[in-house]
């Protein structure tokens, strides 16, 4: 089941968070973002909290500021589901662009967002590099031992018709 994240989710998805990305402070843009501040959607099973999508809005531009599934529920769909209900409420609130930053090492994303019709549109090159000055605990190492140290920019059109292969 997916719903809205409520104030009385905080600490599970503080959770969340936490197994997933580390920190609820991540950097995109040479930004501090707090993911947790932003509203969001949680998949619940159970009765818990497996997974989530945080997001903000402006206008006809929204954001996806952090997406994450625990482990054991990864691999069966659930970000993938996220990201489609996340795409959905920003296409009822007349979101024309929907954009995503994420780093070179994050195959599993790319591989997520690309499936959801999202298209890369921008290389931040250096930019994980810089945003360790903010943020020190950034890893030198990522996924797969990648080494970390570009951003990839990605969007999705909302008024162009997708096709979703996953």
């Amino acid at each position: 089941m997916i719903r809205r994240l409520t104030p009385e989710d905080a600490r599970d998805a503080d959770r969340v968070v936490q197994a997933v990305l580390g920190s609820r402070h991540q950097v995109r843009r040479e930004e501090v973002v707090d993911v947790l501040a932003c509203p969001g959607l949680g998949m619940f099973a159970g009765g818990s909290l497996i997974g989530l999508v945080t997001h903000r809005v402006q206008d006809a531009d929204a954001e996806i500021v952090a997406l994450g599934v625990v482990e054991g529920y990864r691999g069966q769909g659930c970000a993938s589901s996220l990201v489609a209900a996340a795409v959905a409420e920003f296409a009822q609130a007349r979101v024309e662009r929907v954009c995503v930053v994420t780093t070179n090492d994050n195959l599993s994303a790319l591989a997520t967002y690309q499936r959801q019709g999202f298209r890369l549109v921008e290389l931040r090159r250096g930019a994980v590099d810089r945003a360790r000055s903010l943020k020190p605990s950034i890893p030198l190492i990522g996924e797969h031992g990648i080494a970390m140290h570009d951003e990839l920019v990605l969007q999705r059109l909302l008024r162009e018709p997708v096709v979703a292969l996953g």
